[in-house]
């Protein structure tokens, strides 16, 4: 039986000396890496906590939070995921709301305001990590478990996780144990010549992590990783050039970019020599543009292999494969590809619940030991169709669309339209209130590089003459770029406070 938490302590006594993570190009050893795992632990335990333990973690793409995020996993505690990069007041009103015996961070993160009054008033001890695997130590200021009414346990959660935030308030959702593990193995799985009945082993080739880890996708990343025994190569943040210096020195074979990181190295027109090594790019998180894949293989002779996942099912659950991209894209453009071996998925239609037949757009619907009570079919918010071949393909989100006197417009549809273009590079559709129709779309667009404008009536020209006349947004704004949420998609609440406050460009 597959234990994660003895498979991960497996890989970290391996080798020692060996390199793990590098982060601003110094590299980390296994050794140093189990060092922190085991002084985090160390803290925990004097604590009194143990397996089921709720543990707060403020997570940073940075190797102390990885190293807090293992000690979690291989003493099967929870993990509590916070965003230490929020506002302050909506930190504060995320850790007001945890409940959470313990947090782990850095001192910058106990620095904020308010930070560690508020977690005295609850009760909660704190955990100060030294930078670069340095050692842990309880905060002096917060030493004791004395809350009365701290949620102490989650048990069988592995991780209660943010979701994104796109459309709203990220939501905090409970994933449990035995599902990460269902999905573990089958990523382990499909690695070549490889099983989860394998012993832990070292393997070579570094790993360029670009997602944050706040979010599942990083997270899931982290995991797999490590527990493959790989290295890491680990940036705070997303960048061009960090991204392009990591793929020249480290030569990857296969690399992962968002959708919105991919047009921005496609504008940064990298020289093709540099990205020699690549046979692919992974992407996910957020809907990708068939037009960018098709730019890819023609500037670069590389396939972009689009993934399809979510909070909710521990990761990706369908993506595209090498062999199957080769085969099949020019016939199943703009499809996520097939379902993971074990995941199960049907289209439904939204009202009835009426199983549909292959190639009619519905709700898209999975079965899989990794989601849900692991038997039940669960319904997604997204519009998909399922071909007859076993191709997804995911058409827009089912629940934000935009009720315009009575016609229903969804977002992702116009999208496209705009997207489409030769001088938008990025376009994102919202809905704002009208007190006539109830609400009306408007949109936020982000031009190629060194395009000229168009008008606002030019964009409603285009779009007028490839849409119905309801779908046409009423408002055009250029922005130079949206605001984002950690994983780099479109904050939709925040866009839309660009069309209220009359702002030109995003915060």
């Amino acid at each position: 039986m597959f234990v994660l938490s003895e498979y991960l302590n497996g890989v970290l006594a391996l080798d020692p000396s060996a390199d793990a993570i590098e982060f601003e190009q110094q590299w980390f050893t296994w050794g140093q890496l189990a060092g922190q795992v085991a002084a985090i632990r160390a803290q925990l335990t004097a604590l009194g906590l143990g397996a089921e333990a709720r543990v707060g973690i403020m997570v940073r793409n940075r190797p102390d939070s990885i190293a807090a995020i293992l000690t979690a996993l291989t003493t099967e505690a929870c993990i509590v995921s916070i965003n230490p990069l929020l506002p302050e007041a909506r930190l504060n009103a995320d850790l007001a709301k945890l409940k959470v015996p313990v947090v782990i961070g850095e001192a910058d993160d106990f620095a904020r305001p308010g930070v560690v009054d508020l977690l005295k008033a609850e009760g909660s001890a704190g955990i100060v990590m030294t930078p670069f695997l340095g050692g842990a130590a309880l905060h002096p200021e917060l030493t004791t478990i004395a809350g009365a009414d701290l949620v102490r346990t989650s048990p069988g959660t592995f991780v209660e996780m943010l979701t994104s935030g796109t459309t709203g308030t990220p939501k905090r959702i409970p994933l449990k144990r035995k599902n990460l593990i269902a999905s573990i193995t089958t990523a382990l799985a499909m690695e070549k010549g490889r099983s989860a009945e394998d012993p832990p082993a070292l393997r070579t080739g570094v790993e360029i992590l670009g997602n944050p880890i706040t979010h599942i996708g990083g997270l899931y990343f982290v995991v797999t990783t490590l527990a493959s025994g790989r290295k890491l190569a680990l940036r705070e943040r997303f960048s061009v050039e960090g991204w392009h210096d990591a793929v020249k020195r480290h030569k990857p074979r296969i690399v992962g970019a968002v959708p919105a990181a991919l047009r921005m190295i496609m504008e940064a027109n990298l020289p093709k020599e540099d990205l020699s090594s690549l046979l692919a790019i992974r992407s996910g998180t957020a809907p990708l543009d068939a037009e960018v894949v098709d730019a890819f293989l023609d500037r670069y002779n590389i396939p972009v292999l689009q993934s399809y996942g979510a909070t909710e099912f521990a990761g990706a659950v369908a993506m595209w494969r090498l062999p199957d991209f080769r085969e099949w894209w020019t016939r199943k453009r703009g499809s996520t590809g097939r379902m993971f071996p074990g995941t199960e998925g049907r289209i439904v239609d939204p009202e009835t619940g009426a199983e549909l037949p292959h190639g009619e757009e519905g709700v898209l619907e999975l079965r899989a030991k990794q989601i849900g009570d692991g038997q039940s079919w669960v319904r997604t918010t997204d519009r998909a169709v399922l071909d007859a071949d076993g191709f997804l393909f995911i058409r827009g989100r089912a629940d934000n669309a935009i009720i315009r006197g009575g016609f229903k417009v969804h977002p992702d549809d116009v999208v496209k339209i705009i997207e489409s273009h030769p001088a938008v590079r990025e376009a994102v559709v919202v809905g704002l209130p009208d007190k006539r129709l109830g609400s009306v779309p408007a949109a936020a667009v982000i031009l190629a590089q060194g395009a000229a404008a168009p008008t606002e009536e030019d964009l409603k020209n285009y779009v007028r003459e490839r849409a119905l006349p309801y779908q046409v947004p009423v408002q055009f704004r250029i922005v130079d770029d949206v605001p984002r949420t950690p994983s780099m998609k479109p904050s939709l609440p925040l866009v839309r406070e660009l069309f209220e406050t009359g702002a030109a460009t995003a915060a």
